[in-house]
């Protein structure tokens, strides 16, 4: 699998670069946002691997400019913490984001997450709720906005995420499950991370993501999806 790491840092680079290719993994490198567009362009990466705060093209600028052609899983790692800053990289695209500094094992686990492929089977369910059609076969969703439908797009972890749910119509599925699932066993406790997906899920999902009525929280145990009926 290839993967293209782009950061300023050239100490991040290089321990990167060893890091994984040592685990087997093709690794291009960018110093600059411009030299991330274009690597992505010419060397198409299985994963992308993004700071944020880099020269001639900030981060998400590049997630802007990859998004325009590519659905290629991005993985924002950077040194910014705040709400705000994951948010907005989500919201412009990126499938996940890792805080500076991190753990190699977080590290490969999120990108295990990230290019985990389920080959879909013929008799997986298509499921519908408040105007929203989600066929987990062809991983396909569509959703009924004023009249017209419209196409959905989902991150690979939000799709997990989503996928749990869904196949376990009507069930607590607690935290723990889905932490495990998503990102391993190894981050079981990372429920504030858990919060902002369904948080994200609810707002591409729900007639309403302020009251949500099919991705429902329950208080300090988990998460259920309440099919319509």
């Amino acid at each position: 699998m290839r993967i293209l790491i782009a950061d300023d840092d050239p100490q991040i680079l290089r321990a990167l670069r060893i890091t994984l290719s040592a685990r087997g993994y093709e690794i291009v490198t960018a110093d600059d946002g411009a030299a991330a567009v274009n690597a992505a362009i010419e060397h198409h990466p299985d994963l992308v691997m993004l700071d944020l705060g880099m020269p001639r093209l900030d981060g998400l600028a590049v997630i802007d400019a990859i998004r325009g052609w590519s659905q290629v899983p991005i993985l924002v790692v950077s040194g910014r913490s705040g709400a705000a800053d994951k948010v907005d990289a989500l919201d412009r695209g990126a499938d996940d984001f890792v805080t500076k500094p991190f753990s190699i094992d977080e590290l490969l686990a999120r990108i295990r997450a990230l290019t985990r492929r389920i080959a879909p089977t013929e008799d997986e369910p298509v499921i519908t709720f408040g105007g929203t059609t989600v066929d987990l076969a062809a991983r396909h969703i569509t959703r009924l906005r004023a009249g017209a439908s419209a196409a959905v797009r989902l991150t690979p972890t939000e799709w997990l995420i989503l996928d749990v749910l869904l196949r376990n119509p009507g069930k607590l599925v607690t935290k723990q499950t889905l932490l495990t699932a998503v990102w391993g066993p190894h981050h079981t406790s990372d429920a504030g991370y858990l919060r902002l997906y369904i948080a994200q899920l609810r707002k591409k999902l729900e007639p309403d993501a302020a009251k949500p009525r099919y991705l429902l929280t329950e208080a300090g145990m988990g998460y259920r999806f309440a099919p319509e009926g």
